[in-house]
């Protein structure tokens, strides 16, 4: 199978060039960049340098036209409000398209004009759009023609609260979201907010109270409790590279007995998935054993004092929460095995 870059330069986008590079059903057949048009993936990125095709691959202006042409899957690497603009004409011709912008993972217009601050470009897709949560969404990715890849703080807050949610175990008021995200989630740029010296021995509060990817995580909510669902979200930015600690505050509802049934819900949930690690005992989440992986790791705990259920998650936000999740969708898009590329 073909496979497309659009966006190819950034961190999501060189993720994307280091999976499909060496994943044993795709060709990488087209990497777009403006920045790099004319270089080669070798040159632009020195770390696949031993790689023949990144030798031989190189970067070219975005053309939709040409690229309907040569791949079967592109994946859209870009700022919302740009991949919509791809999307269009490649589903137009045939392409399946995964895009890891924000453009397609709301089902409202008014909720995407609300947080992103401008109209949707392209409503008539936003009904044809997928949400692509493999582990929740697994069977209608199975259909998809266009895939939209979730955020990474929506990945760490919505896999391990969505089995608890959907059981009826924890109620769906009260809920809070508080995350720890790496340097990295910002993109690639250059901007004083994200430099080394203003980074560095320091962490800070963002986004708040409004943070817009509290929009997919709401809306996710609400469909799986049936109901309008709103929650405190806080992110903030810490002096890691890549990775995302999420801990979530959870009131148990009345159906919640004891603390077996958490475990349970998770084992059914998560048990036979690749990239969940349902941790036991002691152990609880850290951003070191899942960075560089599509893993994300769970842990949940009950506190006899508040009443409240604590539940923690770590990820990669690059891998399991951008360009490794949007793999795992195209494996299970194609009929590859799901860990293909990722393991």
């Amino acid at each position: 199978m073909k496979a497309a870059i659009v966006g190819a330069s950034g961190y999501s986008g060189e993720e994307l060039v280091r999976l499909l590079l060496r994943h044993p059903q795709v060709e990488l057949a087209w990497v777009t960049s403006r920045q790099y048009a004319g270089q080669t993936v070798a040159r632009a990125f020195p770390k696949f340098g031993s790689d023949a095709r990144a030798k031989s691959l190189r970067f070219s202006e975005p053309q939709p036209e040409l690229l309907g042409k040569m791949a079967d899957v592109v994946f859209l690497a870009l700022p919302h409000g740009v991949a919509a603009e791809y999307a269009t004409p490649l589903l137009g011709v045939g392409c399946q398209v995964i895009d890891l912008s924000a453009d397609f993972r709301l089902k409202s217009q008014a909720v995407y004009k609300e947080f992103y601050g401008h109209e949707h470009p392209a409503p008539e897709l936003l009904p044809r759009a997928v949400y692509g949560l493999p582990e929740i969404f697994r069977t209608e990715i199975q259909n998809a023609s266009l895939i939209a890849s979730p955020g990474c703080y929506p990945t760490s807050i919505l896999l391990p609260l969505l089995p608890l949610l959907k059981a009826g175990l924890v109620k769906s008021t009260g809920i809070i979201a508080d995350s720890l995200s790496g340097v990295s989630g910002a993109g690639r740029k250059v901007e004083l907010d994200y430099l080394f010296a203003e980074c560095n021995e320091s962490a800070r509060p963002y986004g708040i109270p409004k943070h817009r990817h509290l929009s997919e995580i709401e809306e996710q909510l609400s469909l799986a409790a049936g109901e309008a669902v709103v929650i405190q979200f806080s992110p903030h930015l810490i002096p890691l590279n890549r990775g995302i600690l999420t801990t979530l505050y959870l009131t148990p509802s009345a159906h919640l007995e004891n603390e077996n049934q958490i475990a349970r819900c998770y084992q059914d949930a998560y048990g036979k998935e690749p990239f969940v690690r349902l941790l036991e005992g002691s152990a609880l989440p850290d951003t070191k054993n899942v960075t560089g992986t599509n893993v994300i790791e769970i842990a949940w705990r009950v506190d006899p004092r508040t009443g409240r259920i604590i539940v923690l998650s770590a990820l990669d936000n690059i891998t399991k929460g951008a360009s490794g999740q949007a793999v795992q969708s195209m494996n299970i898009l194609r009929g590859f095995p799901e860990t293909a590329g990722l393991c």
